[in-house]
C-alpha cells in the first residue's frame, strides 16, 4: 500500500491521445498512475513510454460496464490504497457525417454509454473511494469539450453527452464539498490526436463548407491538466478551455 503522502491518479482512455499524454505528464511529475482503457496493448504502450522508474499500472476497462469500473477501482485501491485524482477522459465521437435523422438508436446509445454513463460510473467510484479514505478527499477532472458549449454539424449524440458532462461536473463539485472532493472540467478544442487527424483534410463547418482547422500539441492539454491536478484541494479550476488559438470556435456558427 502506498504511503499517504504519495499521489495516485486514475486516467481513463489512457491508451492513446489526450489520456496517454496526461498519464505521462502525471507520471513524470511523480504521480503513481493507473491507466484504464478497452485495449490492454495500447495501455502497455503508455506504460512503456513513461520515464524510467515511473509507476504506471494498466487495467483493461470498459467504462460503460459497472462491474469493470468497480474492478478498476478495487485494483487501484489494492495496489495504492487510495485515489487522489480521477481524470475522467474516456470518450467516443460516434459516427462521422451522419445526419441527425439518420442516426441509429444503437449509435446514439454507444456514445451515451461511454461519454455520459461511463463518466458517471467512474466519478461515482472515485467519489466513494475519496470519501472513505484517510486523509479524506481528492479531485475529479472531467474531459468536456468545446462541444459542451457549441456543437459541430451532425454531432448530436456527442454534443448532448458533453453538455451533460458539464452538469455532472457541477453536481460533483457541490456534492463533494463536505468530503474535500474537488471537481473541475477541461474543455479541449483541436488537440492533435488520432481523433482530430481528419481536420487536416477539412472539417464540415456550420455554413456547409469544408475547412482545414488548426490543431495544438496534446502536451499543452497535459500541462493544463497537471496544473489543475496539483492545486491544493482548497483551490479548484472549475472550468478551463484549452484550444488551438485560431480554430473556429469563438464566433463559429
Amino acid at each position: 500500500m502506498a504511503a499517504a503522502q504519495e499521489k495516485t491518479a486514475v486516467v481513463t482512455g489512457g491508451g492513446s491521445g489526450i489520456g496517454r499524454a496526461v498519464a505521462l505528464a502525471l507520471a513524470a511529475a511523480g504521480w503513481s498512475v493507473a491507466v484504464a482503457g478497452r485495449h490492454h496493448e495500447t495501455l502497455e504502450e503508455t506504460a512503456r513510454a513513461a520515464e524510467g522508474g515511473a509507476d504506471v499500472m494498466c487495467v483493461r476497462t470498459d467504462v460503460a460496464a459497472p462491474e469493470e469500473v468497480a474492478a478498476l477501482f478495487a485494483a487501484v485501491r489494492g495496489r495504492y490504497g487510495r485515489v487522489d485524482l480521477l481524470f475522467n477522459n474516456a470518450g467516443v465521437f460516434g459516427p462521422v457525417d451522419v445526419a441527425l435523422e439518420d442516426l441509429s438508436y444503437e449509435a446514439w446509445r454507444a456514445v451515451v454509454d461511454v461519454n455520459l454513463t461511463g463518466s458517471f460510473l467512474c466519478a461515482q467510484a472515485a467519489f466513494r473511494q475519496m470519501r472513505e479514505q484517510d486523509p479524506q478527499g481528492g479531485r475529479i477532472i472531467n474531459n468536456g469539450s468545446l462541444s459542451a458549449m457549441a456543437p459541430r454539424p451532425n454531432s448530436i449524440a456527442y454534443t448532448a453527452t458533453k453538455h451533460a458532462v458539464t452538469g455532472l461536473t457541477k453536481s460533483l463539485s457541490l456534492d463533494g464539498r463536505p468530503y474535500r472532493i474537488a471537481c473541475g472540467q477541461i474543455d479541449i478544442g483541436n488537440a492533435a490526436t488520432e481523433m482530430t487527424e481528419g481536420m487536416r483534410a477539412g472539417v464540415l463547418q456550420a455554413d456547409g463548407h469544408l475547412a482545414v482547422e488548426p490543431v495544438m500539441d496534446v502536451a499543452d492539454v497535459a500541462r493544463t491538466v497537471l496544473h489543475m491536478a496539483e492545486l491544493p484541494l482548497e483551490a479548484n479550476v472549475q472550468f478551463a478551455t484549452v484550444m488551438a488559438t485560431n480554430m473556429p470556435f469563438i464566433g463559429r456558427g
